[in-house]
């Protein structure tokens, strides 16, 4: 009985590690960022994790995707999901976004997915999802109103190419996503996420090769996050995601999402004591609220 109490205890805890782990991504690009330049951070990063995952699909029996056709597919969408998500917030922070606001932003894929589901898809919304959409939106204006500074050309701390970069994240993730669901059906998640590693990586390799130095310094700190982001957040989080999609938790991941971007913002006031005003608060939990609308609206729509 005491075994079976324990195992269910770890059942019930697993989507919420997933989530905490996931979160800790942002926290992660805060700690390396200043020992590596980011596109060159993110290359060193994947060519680790797929150092590590080839060999764990080879021992694990995983499937590959079959055939070039898929294997395109498969690297297009890891270009847009990895590539450009993660390139996008990792360079946003580098010029100064708070972690916490870049989770935010980029938490809201949900609702530009929505939104681009109607006329990439033939998707139509439900009235709850609009409304969700609008209330996202008056939720992100709240959010960057409140970082607004009277005395600065736009955002305390940063300005307008940290913004874009994160918006070019969100954009990425939202395309890469109705992509993936277009062109990626039946698409193994480890074989599959190999090839979106490759497609990631080469693109963001060339990118370190024609834009940055590629100096790192080796540091135990940068060291230590990037063990932490290569074996925690690109194997572990996505072998725990697996092992909760086979037993039918991927709704209780997906809603469980909506917790990121709080739990970033309390990682990095703690961790680096970046802070939002009341009214970032304020608007970080009515975009979160949006976000939920649209998504519930989504399931419930025909």
């Amino acid at each position: 009985m005491t075994m079976e109490r324990h195992r269910r205890a770890w059942l019930a805890a697993m989507p919420l590690l997933f989530v905490v782990l996931w979160s800790t991504g942002f926290i992660g690009a805060k700690f390396g960022l200043p020992y590596a330049e980011p596109f060159t951070f993110l290359t060193v990063r994947f060519v680790l994790t797929l150092l590590l995952l080839v060999p764990l699909v080879m021992l694990l029996g995983g499937d590959w995707p079959r055939g070039p056709v898929l294997w395109g597919h498969a690297a297009v969408s890891g270009l847009l999901v990895h590539g450009a998500y993660l390139g996008g917030v990792f360079y946003g922070i580098e010029l100064g976004m708070p972690a916490g606001l870049a989770s935010l932003l980029v938490g809201l894929q949900p609702l530009l997915t929505a939104a681009l589901s109607g006329p990439l898809l033939g998707e139509r919304l439900a009235p709850r999802q609009w409304l969700g959409l609008l209330v996202g939106l008056v939720g992100v204006a709240l959010v960057l109103g409140g970082k607004l500074d009277p005395g600065a050309t736009l955002f305390q701390g940063f300005g307008v190419t940290a913004l874009g970069a994160v918006v070019v994240a969100l954009v990425g993730i939202s395309l890469g996503t109705l992509y993936q669901k277009r062109f990626c059906a039946g698409m193994p998640l480890l074989g599959g996420t190999v090839a979106q590693y490759l497609g990631a990586g080469a693109v963001l390799g060339l990118g370190a090769l024609m834009f940055e130095t590629r100096t790192i310094d080796w540091t135990p700190t940068f060291l230590l996050t990037l063990g932490w982001l290569v074996l925690v957040l690109s194997i572990s989080a996505i072998l725990l995601l697996m092992t909760l999609i086979e037993r039918g938790e991927a709704s209780r991941v997906a809603s469980l999402f909506y917790l990121v971007p709080p739990a970033t913002a309390l990682e990095a006031w703690w961790l680096f004591d970046e802070r939002l005003p009341a009214i970032s608060l304020a608007g970080m939990a009515i975009a979160i609220a949006g976000v939920v609308m649209t998504v519930r609206g989504r399931r419930a729509s025909p």
